[in-house]
């Protein structure tokens, strides 16, 4: 193992704590020393250290629960059961896959399409549960990822009737038990909520087993706080209508995870920012100021009980319903403590703008700070908090004006019958008077058409030392040269491949490259590596002929869905290894697995955020990677995603701020950045190439996009991606609303914007072999949204934009002006990386 190896899987193994959280404890928690422990579940050997699809990583090793329980001194008393179950699972596997292919069969779905990220649910057996011990651990695991969206069947979002009856059992025969979340998203547990102790671990990366273990014996301890509301499925507004086909209706509006359950005062099981720890805390307002610019709050945070520990400090903002119905409250600002020691103290400010508490109008298009009386409250989770002071402002006003964006939508949206008393029990809490006169009011430029730059002759080496300006460079190229820096590195029998990382010739397993078409004129290509959990890279790899060739079989996770037939022919279209390949030595490379995206939320600390991106960084300069595609900061509308293991938080202001801190520890490296994604509304995975989100404008700004932009204007990423669904009937990568409008014009984004793979192609809409209601995304398209990037690079993407240019019939007509700003965002994003 390499040194960096060791050192970053330290460091995750003494970050990753602050990402757990207990949902229940009895107190017998920590250890005092290892024991005998009987170790049952799915988790327990086959533990999960991230979900599937490009947010896997490739890692030397990762610990499981059993590694690390036996590393730390445990003695495992269970491992009949452990075999017993390895064996069940091999014939419990081999009837999922025949189930898959049949319902492919039956929707006219090719079914290597169909099979792609789905995930087995947890089967039914009969094991005995003979072992004995001083203490009980069930791991429960659940696996989801990349191309297919969770179910409420039992086994999955639901538990299996025997995980019901195992856990229950397993509780009432040990004197100590501990039930053990191995998950990336939320789990049913009303059938099993009265047992001893509940830990949330989650999907902690290559170190998962070794921080379990440390946990137990309170080498550390958990810190974190959910960045999700869990409730029973069915009580989720967004559950109606989830998972359509063709098009999904957003009828919840902005009434959002905890936005919703705290409106309507429905209690559920936990809820946003709950998170116990070992010990406890008091929180105390020592101090409140309020102005037209911000509002502060100074509390004291005190450790009252016997252990050390973390408490995470929020701040919600009640809006007065006027005009536009609000919800209850909403997240305003957070504060995470150092580690106190029982009786410790420390003082947080938590701080935010006035204006972040305006709402947006539609009508007017305009965010709005509407008359009324704004209760502030502080506390630990959305369910528990105090009022600590109120704002009272005389008269409505305007704090931005922008434009009206993504028409098309004519749903009727939720509206709260009656919203539950904001002025509750804030009488002697400090107010303060501000002004609507006193109040900024941004209003919002918009671009005018692009104009054609003109330029001479002149090299790369020469914009490199400063002595031409890219505007000249960008203006010496012809129109072909101008379409190849707008499409991805490609060859004409590419095939597949790239969809899985296998399309970079110079970082093996890298996702893709800017095109190698000029490299005649100096100017290199930038490296892209797919995440977001660490860089997912070819661990073997070979030079042939001067290129990189990953030796891992790229389509594996594709093959037990393909039947003979397929095999057959993929076998015949393989290319065989010439001598110079057989003769080439095999090299290696292991990457490090960081948290997935839900556990760094749940830490609600920029820290570990920001060293996790410092991880990150450091192993982008090492392997030649330019550009990671991460972090993934889509909203957790619904718990049904697949792919919530990946995104941050149902809550814009933590996916933003986190994502921020994750920005900045990568992009401190020289040559690194990140790719924010999906760009946007992003929130389910089936037939997410052509899926059509429909969304008031309202909630698209206020929900939807807030994460991104708080982003943007905290870190300045590097690069986006827009994905791969449409938002009120246009591609989101094909929406100049979305990528110049908003992205660049409102908030200033700088960097540069690709699709997501083959978002701008009929390849993976016909392989479906399903009739969709909606087309692909458009090249072209992309180019006149001010989308700059089409990845990873076809022919037809060439000839698309090469007709645009000529053919004024073409769907979206383009012109060499608007080539050539795309053309240039591309090479000043070389020009600051290569």
């Amino acid at each position: 193992m390499q040194p960096f190896e060791r050192e970053h899987i330290e460091i995750v193994r003494k970050v990753a704590p602050e990402c757990t959280l207990l949902l229940k404890k009895d107190d017998t928690l920590p250890l005092s020393a290892p024991c005998r422990v009987a170790l049952y579940g799915s988790g327990a050997r086959k533990t999960i250290k991230g979900g599937t699809g490009s947010g896997d990583v490739n890692v030397r090793h990762f610990v499981t629960v059993e590694e690390g329980l036996e590393k730390a001194g445990f003695e495992i008393t269970s491992k009949n059961w452990l075999e017993s179950y390895d064996e069940l699972l091999i014939s419990k596997r081999a009837a999922f896959v025949e189930q898959v292919k049949q319902e492919a069969k039956e929707l006219g779905i090719n079914p290597v399409i169909y099979g792609m990220g789905k995930a087995m649910p947890e089967p039914e057996y009969e094991l005995s549960l003979d072992a004995d011990g001083e203490l009980a651990v069930y791991v429960l695991a659940r696996i989801s990822g990349e191309g297919a969206d969770r179910s409420v069947k039992a086994g999955d979002i639901g538990l299996s009737d025997t995980e019901i009856r195992d856990i229950l059992a397993l509780n009432s025969k040990f004197e100590r038990f501990v039930l053990v979340l191995n998950i990336g998203g939320m789990v049913n547990l009303e059938p099993v909520k009265s047992v001893k102790n509940i830990l949330l671990l989650g999907q902690l990366g290559t170190p998962t087993g070794d921080v379990l273990a440390d946990l137990l014996l309170g080498k550390s301890y958990p810190s974190g706080k959910l960045a999700m509301t869990w409730a029973p499925i069915g009580e989720y507004p967004s559950t109606e209508g989830f998972g359509d086909m063709d098009d999904t209706p957003y009828t919840e509006g902005i009434y959002v995870g905890y936005r919703y359950f705290d409106t309507v005062r429905q209690q559920p099981d936990y809820p946003f920012g709950f998170g116990l720890s070992y010990t406890a805390f008091e929180i105390a307002v020592k101090d409140t100021d309020v102005d037209e610019e911000k509002v502060t709050i100074t509390a004291e945070i005190k450790n009252t009980g016997d252990s050390a520990g973390k408490e995470v400090v929020q701040a919600y903002y009640s809006a007065p319903a006027g005009k536009l119905n609000k919800p209850y409250q909403e997240l305003a600002a957070f504060a995470k403590t150092k580690e106190l020691r029982p009786g410790e103290s420390e003082t947080v400010t938590l701080c935010f703008h006035t204006a972040d508490m305006a709402s947006y109008d539609t009508d007017t298009a305009s965010y709005i700070l509407e008359a009324g009386t704004y209760v502030i409250r502080i506390g630990n989770s959305s369910r528990d908090t105090f009022p600590c002071c109120k704002v009272l402002l005389e008269e409505t006003a305007v704090v931005r004006k922008v434009k009206n964006i993504c028409p098309g939508c004519d749903l009727k949206e939720f509206v709260p019958a009656a919203v539950p008393d904001r002025d509750t029990d804030v009488s002697a809490v400090p107010a303060y008077r501000i002004s609507r006169k006193n109040l900024r009011q941004e209003t919002v430029v918009y671009d005018r058409d692009a104009e054609e730059i003109f330029g001479g002759a002149c090299t790369w080496e020469e914009i490199k030392r400063g002595e031409k300006t890219l505007d000249e460079f960008v203006g010496s190229l012809n129109e072909k040269q101008l379409s190849y820096l707008s499409i991805g590195l490609f060859e004409d029998n590419a095939g597949l491949g790239s969809i899985v990382g296998a399309s970079a010739q110079s970082v093996a397993g890298a996702a893709g490259e800017t095109t190698r078409r000029l490299e005649d004129l100096g100017v290199p290509a930038l490296v892209m590596a797919d995440g977001p959990a660490g860089l997912r890279l070819c661990t073997k790899y070979k030079v042939v002929d001067g290129k990189i060739k990953g030796m891992n079989e790229s389509l594996a996770g594709f093959m037990e869905f393909m039947d003979q037939e397929q095999l057959r022919q993929m076998a015949a279209m393989a290319p065989k290894p010439d001598e110079a390949e057989l003769k080439a030595p095999m090299n290696y490379v292991y990457c490090t697995a960081i948290p997935v995206g839900t556990a760094l939320a749940q830490s609600f600390s920029r820290e570990v955020c920001r060293k996790c991106g410092d991880m990150v960084g450091d192993e982008m300069e090492k392997f030649g990677v330019h550009l990671w595609l991460a972090p993934a900061i889509n909203i957790q509308r619904s718990p049904l995603c697949g792919r919530n293991f990946e995104y941050y938080s149902e809550d814009p202001l933590v996916s933003g701020l986190l994502a921020a801190a994750v920005t900045e520890g990568v992009q401190a490296h020289k040559g690194c950045g990140v790719t924010v994604k999906h760009f946007a509304l992003n929130n389910q995975e089936t037939n997410r190439m052509v899926s059509n989100s429909i969304v008031s404008e309202r909630a698209i700004r206020e929900i939807y996009l807030k994460g991104f932009e708080i982003c943007v204007k905290k870190s300045q990423p590097h690069a986006f991606m827009s994905s791969y669904n449409l938002v009120n009937g246009e591609h989101a990568c094909n929406s100049k609303d979305i990528q110049t409008c908003v992205l660049r014009n409102e908030w200033g984004y700088q960097g540069v914007v690709m699709t997501d793979w083959y978002a701008a192609s009929t390849m993976m809409t016909d392989a479906s072999q399903r009739k969709n209601k909606h087309p692909a995304g458009s090249p072209a398209g992309c180019i006149h949204a001010g989308n700059d990037l089409i990845m990873p690079g076809m022919q037809a993407d060439l000839e698309d934009i090469m007709d645009a240019l000529s053919n004024g019939n073409h769907v979206y007509p383009i012109t060499k002006a608007e080539l050539q700003i795309t053309a240039k965002r591309v090479l000043a994003t070389v020009l600051k990386l290569a």
